[in-house]
Formats: C-alpha cells, sequence, structure tokens
C-alpha cells in the first residue's frame, strides 16, 4: 500500500514491467517478514523470553535483509543508467518497492510487535510462529 501511495504522489506510468517490478518488490518483502519470524521463532524455541526473542530474531535476520537488498539496489542502478525507458520503469518501480519494503520490515513490524503488550503476545504466540514459547511447553 505504502508502494502504491508513493505511485499516487510521485506521478508514474505504470508499464507492464512496472508491475513486474512491483510484485517482485512485494515477494522480497514477504521474503523479509519470513526472515525475520524464523528468526523469532528458532529464539522462541532455545526458550528466550519473547521480547529477547524478538530482537534477537529482528538482529539475526537484519543481515540477510540488508545483504539482499542491496544487491537488488544496485542492480536497479545499473538497470536505471544503462537501459531503455521500459526496463528503467521496471527498476525504478523494484527500487521503491524494496526501499520501502526495507523501511516496513525494519521499523514498522520492529515497532508494531514490540510496542504489542508481551504478555498478550505470549498468550497468543501462534500469531507469531507455529512454535510453542518455553514458557508453553
Amino acid at each position: 500500500l505504502l508502494v502504491m501511495a508513493i505511485f499516487k504522489l510521485w506521478p508514474v506510468t505504470i508499464t507492464l514491467a512496472g508491475v513486474a517490478g512491483f510484485i517482485i518488490s512485494i515477494g522480497m518483502a514477504v521474503d523479509a517478514n519470513i526472515l525475520i519470524f524464523a528468526r523469532m521463532k528458532e529464539e522462541i524455541a532455545s526458550g528466550k523470553p519473547l521480547a529477547k526473542s524478538i530482537e534477537e530474531g529482528f538482529k539475526r535476520a537484519w543481515t540477510s535483509i540488508r545483504d539482499s537488498n542491496i544487491s537488488t539496489l544496485i542492480t536497479c542502478f545499473i538497470l536505471i543508467q544503462f537501459t531503455t525507458s521500459v526496463v528503467k520503469g521496471f527498476a525504478i518501480t523494484l527500487a521503491l518497492g524494496v526501499l520501502t519494503s526495507m523501511f516496513t520490515a525494519i521499523f514498522i513490524t520492529r515497532n508494531f510487535l514490540t510496542l504489542i503488550p508481551s504478555q498478550w503476545l505470549e498468550n497468543k504466540h501462534w500469531l507469531i510462529t507455529s512454535g510453542k514459547s518455553a514458557n508453553n511447553k
């Protein structure tokens, strides 16, 4: 939704290549969240408290998310500089989507999980992972 809002504020003509870039950026956003929640699940399974598991999960997932997004952004900037307008549209759309997904994964999701009361999340651990927390074993 944030990417679509950016497209509305900054007039962008959406072509088929732009739609492809948008879809790939959605896939990368989903991948980032899967990495974060998988790391959190591992931390919970090791017996750490929920708040510490959230912190460690984000810390452990950050390097993978950062590396994949930076390599994608480098590729996008190369495509913007050296290709035709159709491919530039793809690259611009993908770059905007990647930047937005990186922002939402690291700042919005993290803040959302840390602001929710721990006791409430502890009782509903299935919202975060499919595994049981250490306190519910």
